[in-house]
């Protein structure tokens, strides 16, 4: 064998093996990109006029309860912003998510109160590894949480207090955190 060959014959070996290298490493990027923490953050929606049993809108500590909301997550962004806003079919969670909805620049997706394993199973599957806000109401709330393998211990939520927020953080290997924050004015049980 020529030393001609030889090298053509080292050179291909160097092209393979940096080929091969190259897609294992894209491969690679790729599983650990798709298997990324999803964020769900749950939030109940803000404060109506007490005794409106109908489809009450949001009254003027609720709407200024939903600017609260814009401020305080609005600018999350460290990698990257909310993805996707899910709010129910009733007004009262559609007017609290339509300031950051237009902050956004993104739809209000409307989805049933009820269907709470079909609204899991959407996030789960379709905003896998990105960050999701849904607004409901109080009695949804801790069935989305333990439904999402989050704390199965919430306190109980009074009629009136409408200052909760959950982040749930359902990792790809690991186990589910929930944290409860506080936002905008203050709850105060009435004495």
């Amino acid at each position: 064998m020529t030393e001609e060959n030889r090298k053509r014959r080292r050179r291909r070996r160097r092209i393979i093996a940096s080929a091969i290298f190259l897609v294992l490493a894209l491969t690679l990027a790729w599983i650990f990109e798709s298997q990324s923490t999803t964020t769900v953050i749950f939030v109940r929606y803000a404060d109506v006029d007490p005794g409106d049993d109908g489809n009450p809108g949001l009254n003027g500590a609720g709407q200024r309860r939903a600017e609260e909301l814009v401020r305080f997550i609005g600018d999350i962004n460290v990698v990257s912003s909310v993805d996707a806003i899910f709010a129910t079919q009733f007004r009262n969670t559609q007017e609290t998510a339509e300031p950051l909805a237009k902050l956004l620049q993104m739809p209000v997706q409307v989805i049933d109160a009820d269907n709470v394993r079909g609204l899991t199973d959407l996030i789960l599957q379709e905003y896998k590894g990105r960050i999701v806000l849904v607004i409901t109401n109080r009695k949804a709330l801790p069935q989305l949480i333990q439904r999402f393998h989050g704390s199965k211990n919430l306190p109980s939520m009074d009629d009136s207090e409408y200052d909760n927020l959950y982040i749930v953080s359902i990792p790809w290997y690991g186990k589910v955190k929930t944290l409860r924050l506080k936002y905008g004015a203050p709850y105060v049980a009435d004495e």
